[in-house]
């Protein structure tokens, strides 16, 4: 991937807790600008990344996965499973009130797209063939998503999902 962000996302966090700030959006120049050619292709223009030709696949650490382009908290590892499809696959959201799903109807038939509540992003699709205890499948693309190690959620405003990782 051309450019990866590593640092803050394009987002600005606060240190304490995640919070959205519509004001701080970045434009279509700024994205453009900012996410490599198939972050923008994936999350802007509903594009999808080729399986097992992504950087979050079977990524196995311990965090939480953040919308790319607003820093949204998505998805756990705690939740991530080997879908055998070659996409990072969850069985639930780590935050349900982030996710906003759509039935798309193709020639083939009904599938329900995931995109981001506050960025609008592209994330991927849910299918009802997952394992237990949900039955959901979310499979999404790597290049929507930023991976935020548990070590690192205190310091870039996730401390809030620290409790999940007590054992």
């Amino acid at each position: 991937m051309k450019k990866i962000l590593t640092s803050l996302l394009l987002f600005p966090l606060i240190a304490t807790a995640w919070q959205f700030d519509p004001s701080k959006m970045p434009s279509k120049e700024e994205l453009k600008k900012n996410l490599s050619p198939l972050q923008y292709e994936v999350t802007q223009e509903d594009g999808t990344e080729r399986a097992y030709k992504n950087e979050y696949w079977d990524k196995k650490e311990d965090g939480i996965y953040v919308d790319i382009v607003s820093g949204e908290p998505l998805f756990s590892s705690q939740d991530q499973y080997d879908s055998g499809t070659g996409w990072p696959s969850f069985t639930r959201p780590l935050a349900k009130d982030n996710i906003v799903e759509k039935k798309q109807r193709h020639f083939f038939g009904t599938r329900t797209e995931v995109r981001s509540k506050h960025a609008n992003s592209h994330l991927g699709h849910v299918f009802t063939d997952g394992p237990p205890p949900t039955g959901l499948r979310y499979c999404m693309n790597s290049a929507a998503l930023k991976f935020i190690p548990k070590s690192k959620l205190a310091e870039l405003g996730y401390g809030e999902f620290l409790k999940d990782f007590v054992k």
